[in-house]
């Protein structure tokens, strides 16, 4: 028999299945760039401004090799630089969590050391946000497409705080 949806309760284990959820999209977000599509532009776009001659021979060697379309694109060292940042975090939110489950707490210490590896899951969670932001400031990337993102790290951090709030019940008789 089989419970209702709404009679059913959110598992024990929902914050480590919310993250890799969450990981898995961000990696699949930086595989296609952030969304960013190069431009297109045609080879008389580079020479405004430039002498007659070399304007003329840039042109030349522009048909000469049928360059057509000159694709603009970003450099790949910043894109290099959010993806390796992101994925750091990511590792980071998510050696953090399986830290912190791993430690069942029989005392005092080890609460307290379950309680920092949750605060570093939801510290990694809030930088990821910060980097996201800055991708939409330094890339051309449409803050909207990033919003689904953001919304799933919040989700996250609400996991990871609502688990760290049973743990503080639970660590109230502890010593």
């Amino acid at each position: 028999m089989s419970v209702l949806a709404r009679e059913r309760k959110l598992s024990k284990l929902e914050f480590y299945m919310n993250a890799r959820r969450l990981y898995k999209k961000i990696l699949f977000l930086m595989v296609r760039d952030f969304g960013i599509k190069p431009r297109a532009r045609q080879p008389t776009f580079y020479t405004r401004g430039w002498d007659t001659s070399d304007k003329e021979l840039f042109e030349a060697i522009a048909i000469k090799y049928g360059l057509t379309r000159i694709v603009d694109d970003y450099p790949l060292w910043v894109l290099d630089s959010f993806r390796g940042k992101l994925i750091r975090l990511l590792d980071e939110m998510m050696e953090s969590i399986t830290q912190a489950y791993t430690i069942w707490a029989t005392n005092k210490a080890e609460a307290n050391l379950r309680r920092v590896s949750q605060d570093k899951a939801i510290a990694a969670c809030e930088s990821l946000k910060q980097t996201l932001e800055l991708v939409v400031d330094i890339l051309p990337v449409k803050a909207d497409k990033l919003l689904p993102y953001v919304d799933a790290i919040n989700r996250e951090i609400a996991l990871l705080k609502g688990w760290r709030k049973a743990d503080n019940k639970r660590n109230k008789t502890l010593k």
